[in-house]
């Protein structure tokens, strides 16, 4: 006999709803064929709430891999609960280069045409071409016609995102100024809003594409590795934040930021350790030491490792044809992914962290 006030069968609607949220994306879409009311799951705001919140904690890494025997390049997704998987942009149906990656959406650029952005859900296949902007000095920001900065904002409580264009405006035939333009897409009104500053800050590859959103900003290392650059997306303004005074790149140290639970983080790899520092109060801009791993039994691939991802108490990192899985508890790596091939570009050179999620980005 049903339970009373139970759409499911035997289990209370509760228990169903939290299992059927902790299903990947491909198997939640087969389960609605099972009845009407699975089938209003996916539309539903407090299960796509429950999902999302769930999704954010499971760190994934979204993996450009690029065979030296083909022009062509394959996408692959590493989850730490679910292995690897084969990933695909092609409903997209354009040619695109990921740029940036947020709570499931990624921010895509067009690879034939220079200036056209995409953002897209690849978990859900949708997609949505971004309005060009009137502003002409966006496609002379430096280098190639490319915004030196893109980031991608993804507020998953309020369902919107903002996508973020920045570079330094450069005249024809003239080296860069410090005029920096920001371009911000704003998914609630589908418009641009510009506004301009001066930078003096420059921006290597790897730290210019780890990007984080955190506390409604987006954050970016600078070249120097001294201070993360911060624009604040509600007032629209530029700050920096200060690294700790332990935290120094060059000289065998490299530094990276990324995202920790909600919360800025920034990496510090050393010959011998990776050191993890996570911003716990940010109006104080207070760091806090929360761990120190020893390198030693990986310790040939040290040169060659970049941190791309982490949640909880596990870190991704990527070499030049591996990723591997951290968990601090336990003081185990583990490989998760190894190219069995020769690869044109190293996989940190395209690795970005990702999250399942439902969110529209229409």
């Amino acid at each position: 006999m049903n339970p009373p006030n139970s759409k499911f069968g035997f289990f209370p609607d509760e228990v169903v709803v939290q299992i059927l949220a902790r299903l990947p994306v491909k198997s939640l879409f087969r389960s609605k064929t099972v009845c009407k009311h699975w089938y209003g799951l996916a539309s539903d705001k407090y299960f796509i709430q429950l999902y999302n919140e769930l999704s954010v904690k499971n760190p994934m890494v979204l993996v450009e891999v690029s065979e030296s025997s083909e022009s062509k390049s394959s996408l692959i997704c590493v989850d730490k609960l679910r292995g690897v998987s084969d990933f695909s942009l092609e409903f997209m149906k354009h040619r695109v280069k990921v740029r940036a990656s947020c709570n499931g959406l990624l921010c895509c650029s067009s690879i034939p045409e220079k200036g056209v952005y995409y953002v897209c859900n690849p978990t859900t296949r949708e997609y949505k071409l971004l309005p060009r902007s009137r502003e002409r000095p966006v496609t002379r920001f430096y280098p190639d016609g490319e915004a030196t900065l893109v980031g991608l904002a993804c507020d998953l409580s309020m369902h919107k995102f903002n996508v973020v264009l920045a570079g330094y405006h450069r005249s024809f035939g003239h080296r860069p100024e410090k005029t920096f333009i920001c371009l911000i897409f704003d998914s609630e009104s589908s418009k641009w809003r510009k506004f301009v500053s001066l930078q003096d800050d420059y921006f290597t590859h790897m730290n210019r594409n780890q990007v984080v959103y955190a506390n409604g900003a987006l954050h970016w290392l600078t070249g120097s590795c001294s201070c993360i650059l911060v624009l604040d997306l509600n007032g629209d303004v530029w700050r920096k934040i200060w690294l700790p005074d332990e935290v120094c790149g060059g000289a065998g140290n490299r530094v990276y930021l990324l995202e920790s639970d909600g919360n800025v983080s920034v990496v510090q790899m050393s010959d011998a350790w990776m050191t993890i520092w996570v911003l716990k109060d940010y109006e104080r801009e207070d760091w806090n030491l929360v761990d120190r791993v020893s390198l030693r039994c990986i310790r040939g691939m040290v040169p060659g490792i970049f941190p791309i991802s982490q949640a909880g108490q596990y870190v991704f990192l990527a070499t030049h044809k591996q990723v591997l899985l951290y968990h601090r508890d336990s003081r185990v790596w583990k490989e998760m992914y190894s190219v069995k091939n020769s690869s044109t570009l190293p996989l940190w050179f395209s690795a970005h962290a990702f999250r399942s999620t439902i969110l529209s980005c229409h």
